[in-house]
């Protein structure tokens, strides 16, 4: 995508295929210096790209020799030798990957790196480190915008249910006057307004969930490269969060329903 920000990946084929093995669903490896292999997400995001398929890479043609599963670094993966040659760095590489036989090992083979005459200050990373370098507490003042905006949401949500719920129990005064004429105690009261409050907040959970996945259909449509996660851990805590929230927004409205006399009630217009 012309003027786009990708990650592209020169390869020593055989050997980056060492660490995972690549799964092709079309195609084969590198058979000439210009194929290059993509994943299936970035030949999923235009219709009809195949194995053949020529593409521009760093303003030069590029063909298709291979379909990947995604997973496996960039979008695309040219022959480290062209990769050097193109941007001017015959014979060099900026990363180097190394298998261990057993992750419990990774200390031990950092220090062995270090140890090796000229490497003492090479800078070596886990997998688990380079991975945790792209999470939203390594970014400054990430989580501190999260948490306002949550907070922000929280306190929104509460004072729609605290209003909808207290305008609700005003125009149901003539009905819960009833309810109390006929020997209905203040906890019934209060576990009626309770949970009908539980069912509307189910309702719009289900709700939110189902739009918040046609959102990221519709954004994976329109930036089909870029993943947009879900996970169940998040939607586990939204879900509480709004349960919670449309509960505590109901008690005061609940309560002041539950206080209401009788005949008071019954006389409300």
């Amino acid at each position: 995508m012309s003027g786009s920000v990708e990650i592209l990946y020169g390869i020593d084929y055989a050997r980056y295929d060492a660490l995972k093995p690549f799964v092709f669903i079309s195609g084969t490896p590198f058979q000439n210096p210009y194929d290059v292999i993509v994943d299936d997400v970035f030949a999923h995001a235009a219709p009809g790209r195949a194995v053949g398929d020529s593409i521009k890479i760093l303003n030069h043609d590029f063909r298709i020799c291979g379909i990947v599963e995604s997973g496996k670094g960039g979008r695309k993966l040219i022959p480290i030798e062209t990769m050097g040659s193109l941007i001017g760095a015959e014979g060099k590489a900026s990363v180097i990957y190394l298998k261990a036989d057993n992750p419990g090992n990774d200390s031990v083979i950092i220090n062995e790196i270090h140890s090796t005459r000229g490497l003492e200050n090479y800078k070596v990373q886990t997998m688990a480190d380079l991975i945790a370098l792209y999470t939203p507490s390594k970014f400054p003042g990430f989580d501190l915008a999260l948490n306002v905006v949550i907070t922000i949401a929280v306190i929104v949500g509460f004072l729609v249910i605290f209003q909808s719920m207290y305008t609700a129990v005003l125009e149901r005064t003539r009905e819960i006057g009833i309810l109390k004429s006929m020997g209905a105690s203040k906890a019934t009261i209060v576990g009626v307004i309770l949970r009908e409050t539980a069912v509307l907040a189910v309702a719009g959970v289900l709700v939110g969930i189902v739009s918040t996945f046609g959102v990221r259909t519709l954004l994976h449509l329109k930036f089909p490269t870029f993943a947009f996660e879900m996970t169940p851990a998040w939607m586990g805590w939204g879900t509480l969060i709004a349960f919670a929230g449309a509960l505590c927004g109901a008690l005061y409205p609940a309560w002041v329903a539950s206080r209401k006399d009788p005949i008071e009630a019954l006389a409300y217009e």
